[in-house]
């Protein structure tokens, strides 16, 4: 028996798909959106790489044997990611108050909280949810903030449902229709790739955020160019 064929990157989608294959890339989205101790696993790049996996790529990329049913993945990822999804709100619920008020706590931190509320507040939440999707470790934690903050359980299924399928499956239809372009060089260039599609998910904050700091800069400037002895600043 070949020992070194049973080891298992948990940081590597490539050794993650060899190893596992398909029900174990499933098992893998639901614990990144649901298990709050699996933040730290390579959603997208997994993602993308099974959709690759599934095209006429896979043998090349993963070799001989390793294909993936292309109709199971694009059912079987969304759910996992729903449900899991789910649990980590149902979750924050129950316990969220007390997982993040503790000061010791190394992953549940106040931090947390106090920044999905500001994320809440600036662009709602049915954007919060579905944008934190494309957004590593913020995906997983999100959902427990979600129930903490007492986000409607329909209110977020729906909108979690939105992003989990977006999420999901331009994921894996990435890696399913350019599969044959990406694999002579998936190695070397599926982090940059991960890390554009990131990038353009969450475009849209920043945009918000640089249109907040325009107009902060505007309203200060608009105060400093006043004329002095207007009356503003009077009292009485």
């Amino acid at each position: 028996m070949d020992y070194n064929q049973l080891a298992v990157n948990l940081l590597d989608a490539k050794s993650l798909i060899s190893s596992l294959g398909a029900i174990g890339l499933l098992a893998i989205i639901f614990a990144e959106t649901g298990l709050l101790v699996g933040f730290f696993l390579p959603g997208d790049s997994l993602l993308i790489l099974a959709g690759v996996a599934a095209s006429s790529a896979a043998s090349s990329v993963l070799g001989d044997g390793a294909k993936l049913p292309i109709a199971l993945l694009l059912v079987g990822a969304p759910i996992c990611a729903i449900v899991g999804a789910q649990l980590g709100h149902l979750i924050g619920t129950k316990v969220g108050p007390r997982l993040f008020d503790k000061p010791d706590s190394k992953i549940f931190r106040r931090e947390y909280v106090v920044k999905a509320e500001y994320y809440f507040d600036k662009f709602g939440p049915a954007k919060a949810v579905v944008l934190a999707r494309f957004i590593p470790i913020v995906r997983t934690f999100l959902n427990p903030v979600a129930g903490t903050l007492e986000m409607p359980a329909k209110t977020f299924f729906v909108w979690n449902v939105v992003g989990g399928v977006l999420w999901t499956e331009s994921m894996l239809l990435i890696g399913y229709f350019f599969g044959d372009a990406m694999a002579p060089v998936i190695d070397k260039y599926l982090i940059p790739a991960v890390a554009l599609i990131v990038l353009i998910s969450i475009s849209p904050i920043i945009v918000e955020v640089i249109r907040e700091r325009r107009k902060k800069k505007a309203g200060g400037d608009a105060e400093a160019a006043e004329p002095v002895g207007t009356g503003r600043h009077r009292k009485g």
